[in-house]
Formats: structure tokens, sequence, C-alpha cells
């Protein structure tokens, strides 16, 4: 399940053109997962788990379709139901509405109690809510 968030942080790189691999951090900041210029994503322990195409749909080590990050923000998964949302402020949302954390402008990741649960500095909103908020896709 984890692998299959990590995925997402691919996309970073396809949606915001980044050169060099951009690290994701836990909230003791150690690292658990890297995208790389390449479009491969890897997990803490450096194995190839996956990739994201261009237009967000996430696909793993098996190119399996796992799920889908849409340009409005909206987050679907494997069966295209959406699970929830990020809204242009950083704010997600599950598929219910309710709020369930932040992302802010630095990369920081708060909880919906303003816990700081992670870093991801560089990392599209879109693929860090994904990664840090929604466990199952």
């Amino acid at each position: 399940m984890r692998k299959h968030l990590i995925l997402f942080f691919l996309g970073a790189f396809l949606l915001t053109g980044a050169v060099e691999a951009q690290t994701l951090r836990n909230a003791s900041n150690a690292q658990i997962g890297k995208v790389e210029s390449d479009g491969v994503v890897r997990n803490a322990s450096n194995a190839r788990i996956g990739k994201v195409e261009s237009d967000g749909t996430v696909r793993n080590a098996s190119n399996a379709r796992i799920g889908k990050i849409e340009s409005d923000g909206t987050i679907r998964n494997a069966s295209n139901a959406s699970i929830g949302k990020v809204e242009s402020d950083g704010t997600v949302r599950n598929a219910s509405n309710a709020r369930i954390g932040k992302i802010d402008k630095d990369g920081i990741v708060r909880d919906d109690s303003n816990k700081q649960i992670g870093s991801a500095k560089g990392v599209d909103k879109k693929i860090a809510a994904v990664f840090f908020f929604f466990k199952l896709l």
C-alpha cells in the first residue's frame, strides 16, 4: 500500500519539470522515497517501485494502473472513484470533503491537528497529498 503512494511522488517530476531527484521525508526527517529525473520512483531502500505518466496516471512496478492525479487536484483510485482532492492553497480533503490536512508553500505536510507529519519540498502538493494522506488507492 505504501509503495503505491510513493509512486505518486514521481508525478512531481512530471508535473513540475524538475531536473534532479526529489527526496521525500517523514516527520523524523528520514528519507522515505525519491523521484528521479527520468521518471522512476524509488523507495527508501532505493528499489524501483514504479512510474507516473505525464497525464497523471500512476503505474506500479508491474505497469498496472493503480490510480490517477487529475489536473484539478482530484485524486482517483484504480477504480476511478474520487478518494479526495487537493485545493490550490494546499488544503487536502477526503472523499467526504472533510479537511484532513494541509501542505504549506514550503512543502511542510501537516495533519488536521496542525502536527507536522513530513516534508516534500519541491514536490507538487497533489503528489505529496496522495503519499501522506491517502493510504489506499
